[in-house]
C-alpha cells in the first residue's frame, strides 16, 4: 500500500509548522483527523516520524528525511497537473509569478499589459519576494517561475536571460562627483556607500562592484528599498549604485544626481527562471519575448541635477545591450562578479 498524497500533505504542514493545531488549520481539516493521518502513515511506512508530547512536537531523523522526498514527490504531482493543462493551453492557465523587489515595481505595472495581449487566457499571480525565499516557494511547487536577477546563486533551474540592467552612479548634488558627468570604477575609492538590507541580492551585486574598487561600506544604514536609498542619497549621506530600470521612479527626487559609469559599465543580467521538471517551457520563451520589449534604454533627461540627453545617450551606448538572445542555462554565468 501507497502513501496517499492527503498523508503527504499532513506530513509536510506539521513538519513546517511543527504544531498540530496549525498544521491542521493549514490542511483545513480537524486536529484529530491531521493526527490520524500522521499515525497511519507512520504505521504504513513503519518509522515513527515524529516525537510528540504535550509540549513538543519534533522530527526524527528519519522523518526529516521522509519529509524531503514528500516535499519533491508533492511538487511532482503540482507538475502532473501543470502538463495535462499546459498540453491543452500552452499560452492559457494560471502562472504564479515570483519577482524580487528590485525589479517588480518597475517592470510588472507595464509588463501585465503586454502579457495580457500575448497570452489573453493566461491569469498571472504576481509574489514579491527576495531571491532567497522565491527559490524557496519555486522548489517547493508555490510558485511556478521567477523574474529576477541571473547573477544570484540560483541553484538548479533553467534560466532565459531577457536584458542588461546597468548600475548608474548616485549622488546628492553637493557630492564632489555631482560635477563629473561620468564616473571611472576608480572614482568609488574611500567613498561611503549606501546599500540595501541583507536578503536583497542587489545589496550583494552592488557592493561586491563597490568593495573591488576600494570603496567603504556605510555599515550604520540598510535601506528596506530602492526608494529609501534614493532619499538618503539625495539628502548627502553617501552614494550607491543603482539600476538603470529604477531611474524613472526612484531617482526624480530632488537633490539626486545620476551619472553613468565609463567602460565596462556594471550591470546585473534581469532573467525568467523556472523548475527544470517545469512543462511550460513554451509559457515561458513566449514570456521572454514580451518581458525583452521592457529594456532599459538609457538615463531619462529629466533625471538627475544637471544631467541631459548627451548622458542619456551614453549609458544607452555603453550601460544597455541589445536583448540577450534565448539560450537555456542550468547554473548562469555571473557577470557582474567577473568585472
Amino acid at each position: 500500500m501507497r502513501p496517499s498524497v492527503r498523508q503527504l500533505e499532513c506530513l509536510v504542514a506539521t513538519a513546517k509548522h511543527l504544531n498540530f493545531r496549525a498544521a491542521a488549520r493549514e490542511c483545513g481539516i480537524s486536529q484529530p483527523a491531521l493526527s490520524g493521518q500522521i499515525a497511519r502513515l507512520e504505521e504504513l511506512l513503519g518509522v515513527t516520524l515524529f516525537e510528540r508530547n504535550r509540549r513538543h512536537v519534533l522530527l526524527t531523523p528519519v522523518g526529516d528525511e521522509v519529509v524531503e522526498r514528500a516535499k519533491q514527490l508533492l511538487t511532482e504531482f503540482d507538475d502532473l497537473g501543470a502538463a495535462a493543462e499546459a498540453h491543452a493551453q500552452p499560452l492559457g492557465g494560471r502562472l504564479r509569478l515570483g519577482v524580487i523587489p528590485t525589479i517588480a515595481p518597475y517592470v510588472m505595472p507595464r509588463a501585465l499589459g503586454l502579457i495580457r495581449g500575448a497570452c489573453p487566457g493566461l491569469e498571472v499571480l504576481l509574489r514579491e519576494e527576495q531571491t532567497a525565499r522565491s527559490l524557496e516557494l519555486l522548489h517547493a511547487g508555490k510558485l511556478d517561475a521567477l523574474l529576477l536577477a541571473l547573477e544570484a546563486d540560483l541553484g538548479e533551474v533553467e534560466s532565459l536571460p531577457l536584458f542588461r540592467d546597468a548600475f548608474v552612479f548616485a549622488s546628492g548634488a553637493g557630492h564632489p562627483l555631482a560635477r563629473r558627468k561620468s564616473i571611472k570604477a576608480q572614482d568609488l575609492t574611500g567613498q561611503r556607500v549606501l546599500l540595501l538590507e541583507d536578503g536583497h541580492c542587489l545589496k550583494d551585486q552592488a557592493w561586491a562592484i563597490c568593495q573591488a574598487r576600494g570603496a567603504k561600506e556605510a555599515v550604520d544604514f540598510r535601506a528596506t528599498s530602492l526608494g529609501t536609498l534614493a532619499q538618503m542619497v539625495s539628502n548627502g549621506a553617501g552614494i550607491t549604485l543603482l539600476p538603470l530600470l529604477s531611474l524613472p521612479s526612484v531617482a526624480s527626487l530632488p537633490g539626486i544626481v545620476v551619472r553613468p559609469f565609463t567602460r565596462p559599465v556594471p550591470f546585473r543580467t534581469v532573467g525568467l527562471a523556472w523548475r527544470p521538471t517545469s512543462p511550460r517551457r513554451v509559457l515561458f520563451e513566449t514570456l521572454a519575448g514580451v518581458l525583452r520589449l521592457l529594456e532599459p534604454e538609457g538615463i531619462p533627461a529629466d533625471v538627475g541635477v544637471g544631467s541631459g540627453p548627451s548622458e542619456a545617450a551614453a549609458v544607452a551606448a555603453s550601460g544597455s545591450s541589445a536583448a540577450i538572445r534565448a539560450t537555456a542555462t542550468r547554473r548562469p554565468r555571473s557577470v557582474v562578479a567577473a568585472r
